[in-house]
């Protein structure tokens, strides 16, 4: 069996500037919502069984405790922010199983579960639905895989390597030197995406760099530079690498079983009554169990 794992929050930032906007009977925005159910629904319709929907249930994390400039839920349209709890609540009406992180962020859960049912004998790939550079850290090989939808590509290990010169397992390093805009973090001053993957497909982790530039392989150009930009800013690139480090032990399935797709529920009569989405009941009740 193939196991997908969705980032809930970037599917809902996707859809809510990528189709129209739509209000409820009460004038609540509900267009970004419905669009992500249709594009579960599309997965399921295509014979996915097991399936799971990270979110974040507040932007916040652990992570601003470690560092006050992370990201934060600033900025975010109301109408955008308002519809976070409504997603949660309708992919459980789908009879989808949500992670709403509190103290974790969504990318935390992903992680988790991947490295969970890779772990399982009966699970061939795991399939990680999101194009975010975070969870490319997360990828093993074939096994554990990144795809991006909106371009149907899929990543696996060799891929990782093409797109940013580095092996998965040095992303997080990749980030801590580059930087990350989207969650807040700068990276190191004059380490651009090439100065960072020769550095790194050499040296894979920041303790493996020599900390005297002669000692580094001949191929990496500036390296006196980028030697003396790293080790006088060692704590914050640490620091960084510490941020961009996806935790594994956010809490998300006890078996595999618990992520095979059942139906609707009960409720999802009224969500899709709520959605203005008769044909999102009609189709997701055609779907075979």
């Amino acid at each position: 069996m193939d196991v997908y794992l969705i980032d809930g929050t970037y599917e809902l930032f996707r859809h809510y500037f990528a189709v129209p906007g739509a209000t409820d009977a009460e004038g609540n925005e509900i267009g970004a919502v419905r669009g992500v159910l249709t594009s579960v629904l599309s997965l399921l319709e295509k014979g996915v069984t097991h399936i799971g929907v990270a979110t974040d249930h507040v932007i916040e994390s652990f992570r601003n405790d470690l560092y006050p400039h992370y990201k934060t839920g600033e900025g975010i349209p109301e109408d955008l922010w308002s519809q976070f709890n409504l997603l949660e609540e309708a992919l459980g009406a789908m009879g989808v199983l949500v992670w709403a992180m509190v103290e974790f962020e969504a990318d935390d859960a992903l992680a988790a579960a991947a490295v969970k049912a890779a772990q399982d004998k009966d699970v061939d790939t795991v399939i990680i639905c999101t194009p975010d550079k975070d969870l490319s850290q997360c990828v093993v090989g074939d096994k554990i895989v990144q795809l991006d939808r909106r371009k149907n590509e899929i990543r696996n290990a060799e891929g990782v390597f093409t797109k940013f010169g580095v092996r998965p397992e040095s992303i997080p390093d990749y980030l801590a030197l580059v930087g990350d805009a989207s969650d807040g973090y700068p990276g190191l001053p004059g380490w651009g995406a090439k100065g960072a993957a020769s550095v790194l497909s050499i040296y894979p982790h920041l303790e493996d760099i020599p900390t005297d530039p002669k000692n580094w392989n001949s191929a990496i150009r500036g390296s006196a530079k980028l030697a003396a930009t790293l080790f006088g800013s060692w704590e914050e690139a640490i620091l960084y690498r510490k941020l961009a480090t996806l935790r594994t032990d956010a809490p998300v399935f006890n078996e595999i079983e618990e992520l095979r797709w059942k139906g609707q529920t009960d409720s999802f009569e009224a969500m899709c009554a709520r959605l203005k989405s008769p044909n999102l009941l009609k189709k997701t009740a055609a779907v075979p169990r």
